[in-house]
C-alpha cells in the first residue's frame, strides 16, 4: 500500500491532494448543480481500496469519531451566522419538526422496512430512527448564499441544529432494545427529555461564558481568538456529553448564543470558523467515501431498495411528518411542501448508522449500505434542486449578499478599537445621504465602503447605497452607542415609513 512505501510523507501527501480536490469540487459543486458532499463522498470512493487502491479503511469507530468531531466543527460555525432574530420567530415549530417530525419519519420510515423486507420490527425501526433527522451540514451548505426566503431557511436551518438529540436519542434506545431484550422503551423516553434540557442549558451558560471570556481575557495574538472559540465548542460538547445531556444541542445553542453576542474579533472568529467547518466537512465525507466499498453498496438488491425507500422518505414520510408536526401553525401548504423537500439527509445518518457496526449487531453492514445510498439519494435529487423547488413554488426572496471581504485591525484588542460592519437596506434612515450628512457618534469614522464587491474610498461628498457594507472604526466604549444610532435610524425610518402610509391612505 501506498502508506506502507512511504510512511509519513506519504499521509501529508494524500491529505494534501485530498484537500486540493475538495477545495475544487466546493468552487464547482453550485456551478454542476451537484451538492457538495456528494462529490467529497466520490473522492473518498476514488481514493479507496476499490478506486485508486491507496488507501485501505474498514475502522467503523474510527469513521464514528471523525464523523461526530466534524459535525461539532459544522454545527458550531452554523449557529454562528444563525440571527436570533429570525430563527426565534421560527423557534416553535423547528422544535416541533425536530422532536415530533423526527419522530413521525423514522416511525413512517421503519414500518415501511418491516412490511417490505425480512427484518425484525426493532431492526427496521432502527433505520428509520437512523435517516429520520435532517443533517445540518448538508442543510446549511445547500441554503449557504441561495436567495431562499428568511422564514424557510431559518426554519430548516434551526431543524436541523437541534434534531440530532432525538436521532440520536432513538438509535441508541433501539440498539439497547435490540442487544438488551429486556430494557423498556418507557424507560428510555425520561432520558431523552432529560437530555435535551441538560443540553439547552449547558449550552446557554457555555455560550454566555464563552463570549465573555472571549470579550474579556486579552490575548497576545489575535489569531489565538478563533482558536479559543473552537476549545469552547468542543468543551461544550465534551461537557454536556460526560454530564448525560446532547451535545449536538449544547454546541448548536452555544454557537447560537456566541453568534449573537457583541464580539472582540468577531470576523476572524467566524471567518476561521467557516474555513474550519468546510475543512472538517472535506474530511468528514471522504472519510465516509473511504469506509464504504462500491462492490457492496451499488449491488441490484441495495440500490433497488434504497431507490424504493428513498421514495418512501423523501414522497411519504417527511411530508406527513412535516404537515402533522406543523398543524395549526403560520405556514401555507405551498412551504410546508418545500419544507418536506428541504429536509436533506447526510452525513448524520452515515454516523448513525456506523453506530450497530460498532456494537456487532447483525445484519449492522447491510444496514450501512442502504442507508448511505438513501443518503446519497436524498443528497442528489433534494439537494440539486432546493432552488428550482423554491422558484417554482415562488418562495425566492431577495438575493443574499454576503461580504466576501474583510477588514480589520491587528492588535486591535490592544487599541481598544474595532471596525463595525454595518450592512445599509432600502430602509436605512442613512441611504441617499452623502457622508458629511450623516451625524455619526463622536469617535466613529466610516473607513470603506464596499459596493457590489468593489472598495470605495469614503470622502465627503460620498453618497451611501442600499446595500453598502459600511466598515465604521470606533473606539470599543462607543460602539453601543454606534449600535443604537444605527438601529434607531432603521427604526425611524420604518414609522415615517408607515406614516406616510397612513397620510397616502387617508388621502
Amino acid at each position: 500500500m501506498f502508506f506502507e512505501a512511504f510512511g509519513t510523507d506519504s499521509f501529508l501527501l494524500l491529505t494534501a491532494l485530498l484537500l486540493f480536490s475538495g477545495v475544487f469540487v466546493a468552487k464547482f459543486s453550485s456551478r454542476w448543480g451537484i451538492p457538495a458532499l456528494i462529490l467529497f463522498i466520490l473522492i473518498g470512493m476514488l481514493f479507496g481500496s476499490e478506486g485508486l487502491g491507496i488507501v485501505y479503511f474498514n475502522d467503523a469507530s474510527t469513521a464514528q469519531l471523525i464523523g461526530v468531531f466534524a459535525l461539532v466543527i459544522i454545527l458550531f460555525e452554523g449557529g454562528l451566522h444563525t440571527k436570533w432574530a429570525t430563527v426565534k420567530s421560527v423557534a416553535l415549530p423547528s422544535l416541533s419538526l425536530a422532536t415530533i417530525g423526527v419522530l413521525l419519519t423514522s416511525m413512517i420510515a421503519g414500518l415501511s422496512v418491516y412490511f417490505l423486507f425480512e427484518l425484525s420490527l426493532l431492526e427496521s425501526l432502527l433505520f428509520g430512527a437512523i435517516v429520520g433527522s435532517t443533517d445540518a451540514a448538508a442543510v446549511f451548505a445547500a441554503l449557504k448564499e441561495r436567495n431562499i426566503k428568511a422564514k424557510m431557511g431559518a426554519t430548516l436551518e434551526a431543524e436541523s441544529g437541534t434534531n440530532d438529540p432525538m436521532a440520536v436519542f432513538l438509535t441508541l434506545s433501539f440498539i439497547k432494545l435490540i442487544t438488551s431484550p429486556d430494557t423498556s422503551l418507557w424507560m428510555l423516553i425520561p432520558r431523552f427529555f432529560f437530555q435535551m434540557g441538560v443540553g439547552l442549558v449547558f449550552g446557554f451558560v457555555l455560550g454566555k461564558l464563552a463570549s465573555v471570556s472571549i470579550n474579556k481575557i486579552k490575548l497576545d495574538s489575535s489569531a489565538l481568538y478563533p482558536i479559543f472559540s473552537v476549545a469552547f465548542a468542543l468543551a461544550t460538547y465534551s461537557i454536556t456529553a460526560f454530564s448525560g445531556g446532547s451535545g449536538f444541542l449544547g454546541v448548536y445553542v452555544a454557537a447560537l448564543v456566541i453568534g449573537n453576542s457583541e464580539l472582540t474579533y468577531r470576523y476572524s472568529i467566524f471567518q476561521f470558523n467557516e474555513g474550519f467547518a468546510w475543512m472538517a466537512q472535506i474530511l468528514m465525507f471522504v472519510i465516509l467515501g473511504l469506509f464504504v466499498f462500491p462492490s457492496e453498496l451499488f449491488t441490484a438488491s441495495i440500490m433497488l431498495n434504497g431507490l424504493l425507500l428513498s421514495a418512501v422518505l423523501i414522497l411519504v414520510a417527511r411530508p406527513a411528518a412535516v404537515f402533522l408536526s406543523l398543524l395549526g401553525m403560520n405556514y401555507s401548504n405551498k412551504e410546508k411542501l418545500f419544507i418536506s423537500w428541504a429536509g436533506l439527509r447526510g452525513a448524520v445518518p452515515i454516523v448513525l448508522a456506523t453506530f450497530p457496526i460498532v456494537e456487532g449487531l447483525e445484519n449492522s453492514q447491510g444496514l450501512f449500505n442502504l442507508v448511505f445510498f438513501v443518503v446519497l439519494t436524498s443528497a442528489l435529487v433534494q439537494g440539486s434542486t432546493i432552488s428550482y423547488v423554491a422558484k417554482k413554488m415562488t418562495l425566492v426572496g431577495p438575493k443574499k449578499d454576503v461580504p466576501h471581504h474583510s477588514i480589520e485591525l491587528i492588535s486591535m484588542g490592544k487599541a481598544k478599537a474595532e471596525m463595525i460592519q454595518y450592512q445599509t437596506n432600502a430602509e436605512s434612515a442613512v441611504v441617499g445621504k452623502k457622508l458629511h450628512e450623516v451625524s455619526f457618534p463622536n469617535r466613529a469614522n466610516i473607513s470603506a465602503i464596499i459596493r457590489d464587491n468593489e472598495v470605495i474610498t469614503p470622502y465627503g461628498e460620498t453618497e451611501i447605497h442600499a446595500g453598502d457594507f459600511l466598515y465604521i472604526l470606533v473606539e470599543e466604549k462607543y460602539k453601543a452607542q454606534l449600535k443604537r444610532t444605527l438601529e434607531e435610524r432603521v427604526k425611524k425610518s420604518k414609522e415615517k415609513q408607515r406614516e406616510k402610509q397612513k397620510q397616502d391612505a387617508a388621502n
